[in-house]
């Protein structure tokens, strides 16, 4: 199996040893398609910046499989994720089956830097530390206001727009705006 990784959890892997420049092309191809799909619920971000997308490889049969993790199990947003993946390589003319993969389980962690700061220029704060701390979904830690960048925030909801969001209003510019829960 021939694969091109996304995720720094996955490696590179080749078929044997062998090489296939044409395979190879197609599999980069489709993995810069896949990975600038946006996000539904967050469009300032791509499920690559988000780290939902976690390989493109090639199966037995050589067709090119994607895989993408929801940020949870629940998440509304997971078929139409799916479906934009998929629409994205058809109009690309990449033909591929999409896989979820739900284990290991997603995690704020793996949102990459780049991510984090598309976040915060949309006026979203991304998450602060990491989710193996035993407090991280509901986090105390100070969440800066992604607007001015005061650690002067109050938190007026445990949930914002979405269930992976908590609602904060700044203390000091008097924004209000989404915090990204490291989960």
């Amino acid at each position: 199996m021939t694969t091109v990784s996304q995720s720094p959890t996955m490696s590179e892997g080749r078929d044997n040893g062998a090489r296939n420049d044409v395979a190879d092309f197609e599999l980069a191809r489709a993995l810069e398609v896949a990975s600038g799909v946006p996000d539904p619920e967050v469009p300032c971000v791509t499920v690559a910046d988000l780290g939902i997308l976690r390989s493109v490889t090639r199966d037995d049969a050589g067709l090119i499989v994607v895989r993408l993790t929801p940020t949870y199990s629940g998440c509304p947003a997971v078929i139409a994720i799916e479906m934009a993946v998929q629409s994205a390589l058809l109009d690309a003319d990449i033909e591929a089956r999409i896989e979820r993969v739900i284990s290991p389980a997603w995690t704020t962690d793996w949102i990459s830097e780049e991510g984090r700061e598309k976040l915060r220029a949309y006026g979203i704060a991304p998450p602060v530390g990491s989710s193996g701390g035993r407090r991280a979904f509901f986090a105390e830690d100070v969440i800066a206001c992604p607007r001015c960048g005061s650690a002067h925030t109050t938190k007026v909801s445990e949930f914002g727009s979405t269930a992976c969001k908590a609602h904060y209003r700044c203390d000091d510019c008097a924004e209000p705006f989404d915090y990204f829960k490291c989960i």
